[in-house]
């Protein structure tokens, strides 16, 4: 029997720690997971990928987002629609996967400890209760850290969790602004402001790039701004905030917004979204010999080790792309890796799915990253509205993009942009993983009416663009 008392010791119990202590465990080592929470699912179910999906859901639904291409752009399912009316979809949902994250870990024997985690040393966990009394002292051979990151927040800006607040407020809100200013335009900044704009509420986007979410590919970036406008958005793009404070008139109170250039943005609530930073300094990680960067994330090799070979780091602790489904399969492979287990992974085909409205998919190369490795390529797009699907479903401003070797055929991207681009972005990602040609979609009889068929008109489109007349 080995001197610790576990095998592997995971704190946090999001996807990332969920994953990598279930891994360890089908494999017959003694596991626990750490939580601080007094539930399991980590930032994840209780207020990230889980409550923003079920919310952005509710809003197409109450709103009826979907269906205003068919009815109008006054159909809608509820009037006045609630805070209240959100939540009670979100609360269900979480309340389930809570369920099923704590019936897996149990019927896997992995023991959950609810209290707060911090090395004592390098092999040594001091967990406080969370009943505050009491705190217990653990050891283990191995140490997974998936403790997640929390909401970036300037010290100098007055958040109150109701007008001026983080993504991690929004579930905490009383009321639904009328008019609402995003500061910060990357993902989260992005899928909230097309969610409370698809609600009707007046958005401003402000961002200090030019560009919304620079890692996307330049077409579907310029269509999601032209979606965002046509939903009233405003994008406030090369500005950045100075400053903001509460400010009463006889209306009640409002936010005013200083940017840099001197314009000054006036509305009801603030989301700050300038990104997110590590918990580390939660569990003081250089008393076991590490060291967090300036924005509280570790670095760790291609194996998930940090500069102690035995703690592994996973999930959103080590930054980009901190996805839950990317941080799941981080969690399994360093728990492998730790235990000798060989398990392998293909980290350039993860796909990207951004759920604002319309969602963004993506998996492989895009046009710019080609460009600058100096590959020929081409490409072939399929338009929604040229398909029946489409017109079914109400999205005719949907695209699907393939980017394929202008000599070999081999497929290198898929770019997805509308309804359904989450799910869809797996037919290429498949073909991706055994090279596979445009051809194959084209060979291939896909359902009819389905978004699938996108793959085969996007495969002639660009056999078109080649010159090439098909046998």
């Amino acid at each position: 029997m080995s001197s610790y008392d576990y095998d592997l010791l995971v704190i946090g119990s999001g996807p990332a720690g969920q994953r990598a202590s279930i891994q360890a465990a089908k494999l017959d080592k003694r596991v626990a997971v750490i939580e601080k929470k007094g539930v399991v699912g980590g930032t994840s179910v209780n207020l990230g990928t889980i409550p923003s999906k079920t919310l952005r859901e509710a809003v197409l639904y109450l709103s009826g987002y979907r269906e205003r291409g068919v009815y109008g752009a006054s159909y809608t399912v509820k009037q006045n629609i609630t805070m209240a009316d959100l939540l009670l979809r979100i609360d269900h949902v979480t309340r389930h996967e809570i369920d099923v994250t704590r019936h897996q870990l149990m019927r896997n024997k992995v023991e959950v400890i609810n209290g707060k985690a911090r090395f004592q040393d390098a092999h040594t966990l001091r967990v406080d209760t969370t009943d505050g009394h009491s705190h217990l002292e653990l050891t283990a051979e191995k140490i997974v850290i998936a403790i997640g990151t929390e909401a970036t927040k300037d010290p100098h800006i007055p958040f109150n969790g109701q007008t001026i607040f983080t993504s991690d407020d929004i579930f905490s809100l009383k009321n639904l602004p009328r008019t609402m200013a995003v500061a910060g335009a990357g993902v989260i900044g992005c899928e909230y402001a097309s969610m409370f704009a698809a609600l009707g509420v007046r958005v401003t986007i402000i961002d200090k790039r030019n560009e919304l979410l620079g890692f996307v590919d330049d077409e579907l970036s310029d269509h999601l701004a032209y979606n965002l406008r046509e939903n009233r958005v405003t994008l406030r793009l090369g500005e950045e905030v100075g400053a903001m404070e509460e400010v009463a008139d006889e209306h009640g109170c409002k936010v005013k917004i200083y940017l840099n250039s001197g314009k000054t943005v006036m509305c009801e609530s603030v989301l700050y979204s300038i990104g997110r930073t590590g918990a580390a300094a939660h569990i003081t990680p250089e008393t076991a010999g590490l060291a967090a960067d300036d924005r509280g994330r570790f670095k760790v090799n291609e194996f998930y080790q940090t500069a102690q070979p035995h703690i592994y780091a996973v999930g959103d602790i080590i930054g980009f792309p901190a996805l839950a489904s990317t941080s799941m399969e981080q969690g399994r492979l360093a728990a492998c890796h730790a235990f000798g287990v060989e398990a392998k992974s293909k980290p350039e085909l993860f796909p990207y799915g951004i759920y604002t409205i319309p969602e963004i998919s993506m998996v492989g190369k895009s046009e710019e990253e080609l460009t600058k490795e100096g590959v020929p390529y081409e490409i072939g797009k399929a338009q929604y509205k040229e398909i029946a699907r489409g017109q079914i479903l109400g999205d005719e401003n949907g695209l699907l993009k393939l980017i394929f070797h202008a000599e070999t055929r081999e497929l290198l991207g898929v770019h997805i942009i509308g309804e359904g681009a989450t799910e869809l972005v797996h037919i290429g990602q498949a073909v991706l993983s055994f090279h596979g040609t445009i051809d194959y979609f084209i060979k291939t009889v896909f359902n009819y009416p389905t978004f699938a068929e996108c793959y085969k008109v996007a495969a002639f489109d660009g056999i078109n663009r080649l010159g090439i007349t098909l046998t």
